[in-house]
């Protein structure tokens, strides 16, 4: 069932981090299951999708990529929506997610929500959920700095993170990330809000995922990518 509008809150504008490695590197866990043209395809699909998601998500003031993958560029002009791309030059997940907070808070944010690209059941009610929650957090908080995250559904990872102000933590991503950044919210004296049960908890990293994935989803997310690995030349 489609949620109503979430009407305006102090979280917003958000904006969203979108970090990613590259393209012909994504998705290595996959091996046995796809092979190289197979997931690189995948990672342009799920990168696409997640961009035009966020570009029908009316709360979404920027987004922001953040690679060191030229081809990302050209790639993320296929979804039809506005993209900031920055160029990471060094090396590290969490050093790219900073850049993307850092040009974020440049550019006005109240907020920012870190998504990986690799959510291929996410979508605008999903998102609308978690602002929700976050509001909700928000006014537990008394107008305090919120973290709110979403861990993932095996692993011990975070499959997003909502950060007010965008300072409240540096990002903590990686192995157990979601404790990590519980940790990190404490010591920091934030708020925390925890949201579970939506479909940002699924994130598709092993052959395991990608057998609980309808074979109609996983058709649509490569065939995206294809169109743009034969748009870009990849």
């Amino acid at each position: 069932m489609t949620m109503p509008p979430v009407p305006p809150t102090a979280l917003e504008p958000v904006h969203v981090v979108l970090p990613m490695r590259t393209v012909s590197g994504g998705k290595a866990r996959l091996g046995e299951a796809l092979d190289a043209e197979e997931r690189e395809e995948l990672v342009l699909g799920m990168l696409l999708h997640t961009v035009q998601v966020l570009g029908r998500w009316d709360v979404c003031g920027r987004i922001h990529l953040v690679s060191p993958d030229p081809v990302l560029d050209a790639a993320t002009r296929q979804a039809g929506v506005e993209v900031r791309v920055h160029r990471q030059v060094g090396e590290g997940l969490n050093a790219g997610i900073a850049l993307g907070i850092s040009a974020a808070r440049v550019e006005g944010a109240a907020s920012v929500l870190v998504l990986p690209g690799d959510l291929p059941l996410l979508d605008v009610d999903s998102l609308d959920q978690l602002l929700l929650a976050a509001d909700a957090g928000l006014a537990a908080a008394a107008g305090g700095s919120l973290v709110t995250i979403v861990p993932a559904d095996a692993g011990g990872g975070t499959n997003a993170l909502l950060l007010y102000p965008p300072t409240a933590i540096g990002p903590a991503f990686g192995p157990d990330s979601f404790e990590a950044h519980l940790r990190a919210a404490d010591a920091a004296g934030a708020g925390v809000q925890v949201v579970s049960g939506t479909d940002l908890g699924f994130d598709l990293d092993t052959p395991d995922d990608l057998e609980r994935l309808e074979p109609g989803r996983l058709l649509a997310l490569t065939g995206l990518g294809r169109a743009a690995a034969d748009e870009v030349g990849v």
